[in-house]
């Protein structure tokens, strides 16, 4: 039987009610050892749309899905069309004040780590370097036999040349970087193979129904060990990759704080959930700890 994924959650109790100050984040900041969990709430201002949130890209769109990619060679196909497409705007988005804000904390010694539920990058292009990619990173993509990583700029190139004048309208990009195509429009999209064997080549991300690496998860839990307190920020923890390791810092009798728009599935675990937007919430944090968050542009992920 096929897995498909979690595409919604409904809370079974009375949560605590939300609020809009932000002292509690700047108080956990201020006294420092924060660790991160980002979802992608962060990455909307970017103009990635999230999965879950008003107008996610859920209520249009069912992501791949493991067992999907590696038992169909047509899923494959319609997958890398609308990938290949997808690419091209998802590889344009750029940090917003959120991902600059993090970034400034870090800088600043005030967090632990970054854990990031994206695949975008965007954490990375902000400045951050302590990231770990919890569902891995767009930019890499792995053959299935071999095990080769390579640069997924590369794929593209071999793509491009693969299937010259291949330029459909895409009705919409989702948050994993894929463009929603019909079944005329991806047509006979040719895909490639991996230059070293021959293998079937994936993104090196965690599609839905795949386990995380199971090291992953043990250093992300460590990470929750040695810190201080959790901040989670953009993320509806629906998913058991993100909710475990709020339990786990509750048991432990870490403070976690949820800054999220919108009821999460951790929110009874949490002291105290913010619901204002991400980038605005932040650099009014920033600001009140005296620290500058970089306005410049930065590149794209």
């Amino acid at each position: 039987m096929r897995m498909r994924p979690t595409l919604s959650w409904a809370p079974t109790e009375e949560l605590p009610p939300a609020i809009t100050d932000l002292e509690p984040v700047a108080d956990a900041l201020s006294t420092g050892g924060v660790l991160v969990l980002s979802g992608a709430g962060i990455s909307t201002e970017s103009g990635i749309p999230d999965y879950r949130g008003e107008g996610g890209s859920l209520s249009r769109h069912t992501p791949m899905t493991y067992q999907d990619f590696t038992a169909d060679a047509q899923a494959r196909r319609r997958y890398w069309a609308r990938s290949h497409l997808g690419w091209r705007t998802f590889g344009r988005a750029r940090p917003n004040a959120g991902h600059r804000a993090v970034a400034a904390f870090e800088r600043h010694g005030l967090l632990s780590g970054v854990i990031t539920q994206n695949v975008d990058g965007l954490h990375q292009a902000a400045g951050s370097e302590d990231v770990v990619e919890l569902h891995g990173g767009l930019e890499r993509v792995v053959c299935l036999s071999c095990g080769t990583l390579s640069l997924r700029r590369e794929l593209a190139r071999r793509l491009e040349e693969a299937n010259a004048g291949f330029e459909p309208a895409a009705a919409a990009i989702n948050p994993d970087g894929d463009a929603d195509l019909t079944d005329e429009q991806v047509g006979d999209f040719h895909v490639v193979s991996c230059a070293v064997c021959g293998g079937i080549l994936k993104p090196d991300v965690v599609f839905f129904g795949e386990a995380v690496p199971p090291e992953r998860v043990q250093h992300c839990r460590e990470l929750v060990h040695d810190a201080v307190s959790l901040l989670v920020l953009g993320s509806s923890l629906t998913v058991m990759s993100g909710l475990r390791f709020v339990r786990y810092a509750a048991q432990a009798g870490k403070p976690v704080l949820i800054v999220n728009r919108d009821l999460t599935r951790g929110d009874r675990h949490a002291v105290a959930r913010i619901a204002l937007p991400l980038g605005p919430a932040l650099t009014t944090v920033a600001v009140e700890l005296g620290i500058a968050v970089n306005d410049e542009t930065a590149g794209p992920a």
